[in-house]
């Protein structure tokens, strides 16, 4: 399975909040590849930089990418147009409209916590989403 990982997914796992565990089985399933797209780590880092500092925040994208998330940072015309065309049809934040580009690139499973946002989303089967919680 392909899994694409929003900042609400890896922020959870940094500070292993309620459906931690959730995120973490799906990077350990056998063959899972798990991605997180440059725009969503960068909320990552500035989460943690803003919060702890620079140390922590390099330590923290080490420690996801130790986990097994890789990084993707597609941004040629075709994709940043349909991140576009994501967020303008559905009201959603630029990082995560970047995330569901990729899911939606991918053929993968966006995995978020953001039900405000992205539940409109699933509903009309724009992409695959696992809520973890």
């Amino acid at each position: 399975m392909v899994y694409v990982l929003d900042a609400n997914a890896m922020i959870a796992m940094l500070y292993d909040e309620p459906g931690a565990d959730v995120v973490e089985s799906l990077l350990k399933q056998q063959g899972a590849v798990c991605w997180a797209h440059a725009i969503n780590l960068c909320e990552v880092f500035y989460a943690v930089v803003r919060s702890n500092g620079e140390s922590k925040a390099q330590a923290s994208l080490a420690g996801l990418k130790a986990l097994g998330i890789r990084t993707r940072a597609d941004m040629d015309d075709q994709f940043w147009q349909d991140a576009g065309r994501i967020k303008a049809a559905h009201r959603l934040s630029l990082a995560d409209a970047f995330a569901v580009a990729l899911a939606r690139k991918v053929n993968g499973e966006l995995v978020t916590s953001d039900h405000h946002e992205l539940d409109p989303l699933a509903q009309a089967g724009v992409c695959q989403i696992n809520f973890f919680r």
